[in-house]
């Protein structure tokens, strides 16, 4: 792990829930911690919900915990994990719900825009001004698969973050079960920003090791423990064929000129390491 340096730049990834940073940008926060920035993740929805509707309960029986287990606390605590992985600073966890506790009934519901009803946007917008306001860069998910949660924290960091300083990374596990490829959402991806794609083979090993911390979502995420290490590395594989990067492995995302600089110059340093 690279100590801080004194008047490091600060890096902030706004991740919908406790994992999406690390899947789909693990590798770069990975670099720019190597490279010296401060790098932090703030994680939007993740509070924990005493009595939840039975839709919600059964995202955690699905995965074999009992009723009574506090599950996001189990996933706050594997997110703290992951991140020490990566080497970046203590992650901010949001204390906002998700989407099934805010009224999305189904699996199909989750995927569809937010509702009138669903009023967290605002709050949501609240609480990330003041993490975005001085950041250097700013990481966020595209909203590809159109997960509402994934498009509300996509639309908010619109909303906040200066559109030159902000990369969208392409939404991991979605970029490789979600046809057409590469859709998502756009409003968010100014005209000025264009796709970059970072070599990530040397740190991920790095970017494996902390998305297996993520240990109540492996089976249902990638088929198991086992399985999470191919799984990243080939779609790190296809991004880099797709974009035509001379490299083995790739995290791609669409940036403004600012963070386009950064994250090509934070690479190659990082990448000597």
């Amino acid at each position: 792990m690279t100590a801080p340096l004194c008047g490091a730049r600060t890096a902030i990834a706004v991740s919908p829930h406790l994992d999406d940073a690390v899947f789909s940008a693990g590798g770069v926060l990975a670099l720019l911690s190597r490279a010296g920035w401060l790098v932090r993740v703030v994680t939007c929805f993740t509070a924990s919900v005493g009595d939840p509707c039975p839709f919600a309960l059964s995202t955690q029986l699905d995965k074999g915990l009992p009723a009574d287990v506090d599950y996001m606390a189990l996933r706050r605590a594997e997110d703290g994990a992951a991140q020490r992985r990566l080497g970046t600073l203590p992650p901010v966890h949001l204390p906002l719900p998700e989407a099934p506790h805010r009224g999305y009934g189904g699996p199909a519901e989750l995927f569809t825009p937010p509702r009138p009803h669903d009023t967290v946007e605002t709050e949501l917008r609240h609480l990330l001004r003041p993490h975005l306001v001085s950041a250097d860069l700013v990481l966020a998910p595209q909203g590809i698969g159109g997960h509402v949660d994934h498009l509300l924290a996509a639309r908010a960091v619109a909303a906040l973050a200066p559109s030159s300083r902000t990369g969208w990374w392409r939404d991991v596990p979605y970029v490789a079960r979600t046809p057409p490829y590469d859709a998502g959402f756009r409003r968010g991806t100014p005209e000025g920003a264009g796709e970059v794609t970072i070599d990530i083979g040397a740190v991920l090993a790095d970017k494996t090791a902390a998305a297996q911390c993520y240990t109540t979502q492996l089976g249902f995420q990638f088929g198991g423990p086992g399985e999470t290490g191919e799984f990243l590395s080939s779609v790190a594989r296809t991004e880099a064929l797709r974009t035509g990067a001379p490299c083995a492995y790739g995290e791609s995302l669409r940036a403004g000129p600012a963070a386009r600089r950064v994250l090509e110059g934070s690479a190659r340093h990082g990448a000597r390491r």
